[in-house]
């Protein structure tokens, strides 16, 4: 299966994406993208250079290897120079420039490329399953017409570094042995290691067979999960994707498994927004076991902090459990905490887990409360942000999200038999939702929508974010306001009008509120530009942090969000018990039907299918435990959906 779309330069084939250089008249170009194990993660960057001749370069992290001082970026990085790539000879004499012909990536970066001996030679790059390393198997096929005597020159290729774990090594290993005979059609494949490790330490050579069929397992597994159906290939594939890049970032800690951004700079560490207010609500959902696993260890890395004191919680731990950072003050972490945890513990359906929450997420809304102005919002230092634009001494976000986490800890606490805790953070969340609209609510380069902060008078991409959360007294305003051209650019929403500045985070709630308050029409056009351009266009196939800050990238808790676009977005799915969620979804116009299969939540593994009924109306079929039930619903109706217990 393939699939082109007009002026991308990727497209879809069978389980992936491929890239066909051959065709394309936009050269010079190149790209990069990571991918991550459990003690590894590789930023490869590839391309065409300018006299049509491969750019390979491969850059790996190694978060369990700290280095010195031990603070969030600490974390052994290397990128190989040339000469650490093993060369090979045909016939006594090195191998000309590869010359790219097409990049094939299925979870596996596979870059096919011709020299001018008439050999074709395949790279395929993967990281380890486990071992601190990432893995290329280079075939080597004889496409001429005579015999071939090949032969890959070893790597004696070692550079040193320090941290705290003493001396490391970063080398290259080659499996490689003597000169072969290749005829005319066959082939050869040799492996090569990027490993890094302690000086102290030895490592087992990596078995590269056995690493490839654990990583297309792995990809294979997580396309099972989880799984969508609709009539645009380009939303399923890019969906297929997001869970593989938000799942894969889990590294092997001291402290256990830990879910991190990426990105070069963010490992064997935790945020109060990447991993708790993104990633974790969508982990909810996808049923792998390590996510919840990784989810809970964020969560329980902040307990420690939620002391008698009221001092803020820290926006991150980091060095592996061991150290905080608090750079940018009280974010709104608390309200982050408060919202990503009530949601994710409804979702798994687990009381163990909710009672485990429960006394961190009171905590947290006890803090919030603590932080009410006299207008009743949340003050808090900054944002999600850290203070790059303004925030004022209140800002929308902050509140936003403590609305957020009252709303669901009241169906947490009454789902755990605490009705006075339940009606009191139902109280907070009717109040704060109220202070909302009389404090941020304004009109706003003359839309009636929301301020971020008093005396804000330019537009902010954050305006979306009560909309996702269901506060529509503003909606029409505010959809304009996203929508228009003060806002909307090609990247998605820019961070403030008038800016160039854009962070894909914004523009990922921004998506899903557009569902949610029922414009699924322009939701569907924004949604798929969106993601035509992130997975066929020049930089793929993940959402992105931001641009011009990290040069777009792929940080895993963003396709998390993007996640979170198709199960609270257009399937509606908000949780209001352990075993128990309303769903109102949007199905486009065009579309006859849209299916989520194997959504592993409240306990169980379930299906939704939403399929046309008549003008006006959707059927919700809700599949569990091998029984049906359905729904009639009109456009924007909820189904309350309860599972016996």
């Amino acid at each position: 299966m393939s699939a082109r779309l007009e002026n991308a330069r990727w497209q879809l084939n069978e389980n992936g994406i491929l890239w066909e250089i051959g065709s394309d008249p936009r050269l010079p170009h190149n790209d990069q993208l990571e991918m991550s194990g459990r003690s590894v993660s590789a930023i490869v960057r590839y391309g065409v250079n300018e006299a049509g001749e491969l750019l390979l370069v491969r850059q790996v992290v190694w978060p369990m290897l700290r280095t010195i001082p031990n603070n969030t970026h600490a974390s052994l990085t290397h990128e190989y120079p040339e000469e650490a790539i093993p060369r090979v000879k045909a016939n006594g004499r090195f191998l000309s420039a590869e010359r790219p012909q097409q990049v094939i990536f299925d979870g596996l970066l596979e870059i096919e490329s011709e020299t001018g001996e008439g050999l074709t030679v395949r790279r395929r790059l993967f990281p380890a399953s486990e071992s601190p390393a990432l893995l290329e198997t280079v075939t080597i096929t004889n496409a001429t017409d005579n015999p071939v005597i090949l032969e890959a020159e070893p790597s004696e290729y070692s550079s040193r570094g320090r941290g705290t774990g003493g001396i490391y090594a970063m080398e290259v290993c080659v499996d490689a042995t003597g000169p072969v005979e290749l005829k005319p059609g066959e082939s050869v494949e040799f492996h090569v290691s990027y490993v890094g490790r302690k000086w102290s330490e030895r490592l087992e050579a990596p078995d590269h067979q056995q690493e490839e069929h654990k990583r297309r397992e792995q990809v294979e597994a997580l396309r099972g999960k989880l799984r969508f159906e609709s009539p645009e290939p380009v939303l399923g594939r890019m969906f297929e994707f997001a869970k593989l890049r938000a799942s894969e970032s889990l590294f092997r800690t001291k402290y256990g498994l830990l879910h991190s951004p990426g990105g070069g700079h963010y490992y064997a560490a935790v945020w109060t927004n990447d991993q708790i207010e993104y990633a974790a609500p969508f982990f909810a959902y996808l049923g792998d076991r390590p996510a919840i696993e990784a989810s809970l260890n964020a969560f329980r890395l902040y307990m420690p902090f939620m002391g008698p004191d009221n001092v803020p919680i820290p926006s991150s731990v980091i060095s592996e459990g061991i150290d905080i950072w608090e750079g940018a003050g009280d974010r709104g972490d608390a309200a982050m905490y408060a919202y990503g945890a009530s949601k994710f513990a409804l979702a798994t359906g687990s009381r163990e887990i909710a009672e485990e929450l429960w006394p961190a997420i009171a905590w947290c809304l006890n803090y919030c409360r603590s932080r009410l102005t006299t207008e009743g919002v949340v003050a808090s230092d900054s944002d999600e942000l850290e203070g790059r634009f303004p925030t004022g001494g209140a800002n929308l976000s902050t509140s936003a999200l403590a609305y957020g986490g009252f709303h669901y800890a009241s169906a947490l606490a009454r789902e755990l038999g605490m009705r006075e805790e339940a009606d009191a953070a139902a109280k907070s969340a009717d109040d704060l939702r109220e202070a909302i609209e009389a404090y941020f609510g304004a009109e706003v380069e003359g839309f009636r929508t929301y301020r971020y902060y008093a005396g804000n008078e330019v537009l902010r991409s954050w305006i979306g974010l009560p909309l996702s959360l269901g506060i529509t007294e503003r909606k029409d305003g505010t959809i304009a306001a996203m929508l228009s051209p003060r806002l909307w650019t090609e990247d998605g929403l820019a961070t403030e009008a008038g800016d160039t500045v854009f962070w894909d985070r914004s523009t990922l709630y921004g998506l899903r509120a557009l569902f949610v308050a029922g414009e699924t029409e322009k939701a569907l056009d924004k949604l798929s530009a969106y993601s035509k351009r992130r997975l066929l266009g020049d930089h793929v196939p993940y959402a992105v942090e931001a641009y011009p800050e990290g040069n777009q990238r792929h940080l895993s808790a963003e396709s998390a969000l993007y996640g979170r676009i198709v199960t609270e977005g257009l399937f509606g799915i908000s949780p209001t018990g352990l075993a128990s969620f309303s769903c109102a979804p949007r199905l486009p116009e065009g579309w006859p039907s849209m299916a989520l299969s194997g959504i592993q939540a409240f306990g169980r593994s379930f299906d939704l299918k939403v399929s046309r009924s008549g003008e006006g109306t959707v059927l919700l079929t809700v599949t569990a435990d091998g029984r049906e039930k359905t729904y009639f619903l009109r456009d924007g109706e909820a189904a309350e959906v309860r599972f016996e217990l």
